[in-house]
């Protein structure tokens, strides 16, 4: 069947309407834009929630040029509403700027590729550069912009002297879009420049949205709100649009409705359950809300291959720093925090609205606003407890599960590689199981642990505990006898020593001993020595080892 392309990675509006690809329509976001008439807009989303596509859309349907670009609103919801919003199409100047690509790391680096951003800019308003309307003054600092001769102060104050020569020379005010405003403050914080980054961006705001009679409105897109270092001083008319603001809640990611449509044009109608239970869980204002990256890439996936299996994909789009260095920085109580969470519990804790980057501190509560606003937490409530505002938060779905359980078994690994457990293999290969135990359970202490796949969990923790050690090989899930045994350690030069280790869980803590006889009986029965015999193995051990949460028991046989 022919099926409309998806557009993965296409956040150009325009490309998505000429060249066919299938479009969730989210263009009534101009109408709620023009309707509530706010002088400078602030949204905050999480990373590739659609941000830069709808900044692409605002951009087509109010500016000016000289090619008409209407009919690429042709059939779609904004079409469709009162005439009175078509006066507004084409009709504005638009300085559109993305700082996305502004992660160097040196500030010099960033403040350069912020010269070419406004550089870039202003080549894409070229006409003005010969308007006899300017004063050759204003064209001269254009053209020193462009020709990167201008002094590096020209910079931050280049966005009003732009919007000021376009409101001259079209004679009317000029809509300003700046997306992803907060990526330069992140990566200058991680990077070490981030004090000269904040005056930077201050200095533009304050110039391009403070008192600039040439602006129309204005709107900016990021992860985050940051105004305590003062980046949007005096904006007295700044309109933040958060998650937990109830307008605009539905334009960035895909409603259930949405999702439902499209699973049923692509004839995967059948996998709802599963995008549901991975990729829903977002509450954006009172609006359930759906990861869009996500969703397009598994329809792309699955249209081929209804069958195919689901799998993270938001998770690949950035190195999720933040949540490694919340596991390995965090203290004690930030991992108990962790797991609770990890484990299907919820937290709560106080709602800072304005975050900078210097308190994103992981042992600090800042860090679950951070966590929240970024992604990887949902807040199913947002209260009042004297005067602070709290919000009771979960992790949103499978898909952001699995990156804190990825992180978990990362740091788990990375932990392994530099701690000792001689102990602990001595204890295993000597049939010590007092021994044994007493370590397996400080390691389950010490570990962020999480249970939604119980046996599994326990069985990467124990097989990676007695992994590498020289002269031995470890198996997982090796066929023997008339079934697969759990972990199996093998002595290879010589063949003197094998141990066998099945491993059981429990309900409850009453259990650990009927679920290490259990193991064990699974090894006779299942008869998991019998190649091992083949093989010559001298002397076999066998374990059967029981898990309930962070306890364990072990039971020998010979």
């Amino acid at each position: 069947m022919n099926y409309k392309p998806i557009p993965i990675g296409v956040e150009n509006f325009k490309d998505i309407i000429d060249k066919g690809y299938y479009y969730v329509d989210k263009t009534l976001f101009i109408k709620d834009i023009l309707d509530n008439k706010s002088y400078v807009n602030l949204y905050t989303r999480p990373r590739r929630f659609g941000k830069t596509l709808n900044m692409s859309m605002l951009k087509y349907y109010f500016e000016k040029s000289d090619e008409d670009t209407s009919y690429l609103f042709d059939g779609l919801n904004i079409s469709k509403q009162d005439k009175k919003y078509k006066g507004y199409q084409g009709q504005y100047p638009v300085i559109s700027i993305s700082l996305k690509s502004m992660k160097q790391p040196k500030y010099e680096e960033a403040f350069s590729e912020f010269k070419s951003i406004i550089a870039n800019e202003i080549w894409r308003h070229k006409e003005l550069l010969n308007s006899d309307i300017l004063m050759p003054i204003s064209r001269k600092k254009l053209e020193m912009i462009c020709n990167d001769t201008a002094d590096n102060t020209v910079y931050k104050t280049a966005l009003r002297l732009l919007s000021d020569c376009l409101c001259a020379v079209y004679n009317k005010k000029v809509i300003i879009l700046i997306d992803e405003y907060d990526v330069p403050l992140e990566s200058a914080y991680f990077r070490g420049y981030y004090d000269e980054m904040v005056n930077l961006i201050r200095s533009v705001f304050e110039s391009a949205l403070k008192t600039n009679n040439s602006l129309e409105f204005g709107v900016l897109t990021g992860c985050l709100r940051i105004s305590k270092e003062s980046i949007f001083t005096g904006l007295n008319n700044l309109k933040i649009n958060s998650i937990t603001t109830l307008d605009y809640s539905e334009y960035f990611g895909f409603t259930e409705k949405e999702v439902k449509t499209i699973a049923d044009i692509y004839g995967i109608s059948s996998r709802f359950d599963d995008i549901k239970d991975w990729y829903d869980g977002y509450l954006f204002g009172n609006t359930e809300i759906y990861n869009p990256w996500s969703i397009i890439n598994f329809i792309s996936d699955a249209k081929s291959d209804p069958d195919t299996i689901i799998k993270p994909y938001w998770s690949n789009t950035s190195s999720n720093d933040i949540i490694h260095k919340l596991i390995t920085e965090g203290d004690e109580d930030i991992k108990d925090t962790v797991e609770n969470l990890v484990n299907g519990g919820m937290i709560s804790k106080p709602l800072y609205e304005d975050i900078t980057y210097r308190n994103i501190n992981v042992n600090s509560d800042y860090i679950w606003s951070f966590l929240l606003y970024t992604g990887y937490l949902k807040a199913v409530r947002i209260y009042l407890s004297g005067n602070t505002l709290y919000a009771d938060m979960v992790i949103p779905n499978r898909e952001v599960t699995s990156i804190y359980e990825n992180t978990i078994m990362q740091w788990f690994n990375e932990k392994i590689v530099s701690t000792s457990r001689d102990e602990l293999f001595s204890a295993v290969i000597s049939g010590n199981t007092l021994q044994f135990e007493d370590i397996l359970l400080d390691w389950l202490e010490d570990t962020i642990s999480y249970y939604d796949t119980k046996e599994n969990y326990y069985h990467g923790f124990l097989a990676g505990l007695l992994s590498g050690f020289k002269g031995y090989k470890t198996e997982s899930n090796r066929e023997n006898g008339i079934g697969r045994s759990d972990i199996i350690l093998l002595e290879q030069r010589r063949h003197k020593l094998a141990v066998i280790i099945e491993i059981k869980v429990a309900d409850e803590f009453s259990q650990l001993s009927q679920k290490c006889d259990d193991a064990l009986i699974q090894i006779e029965e299942k008869q998991y020595d019998m190649q091992l015999k083949r093989d010559c193995y001298q002397q076999i051990i066998k374990y059967g080892v029981a898990f309930y949460k962070k306890s364990c028991m072990i039971k020998l046989s010979v």
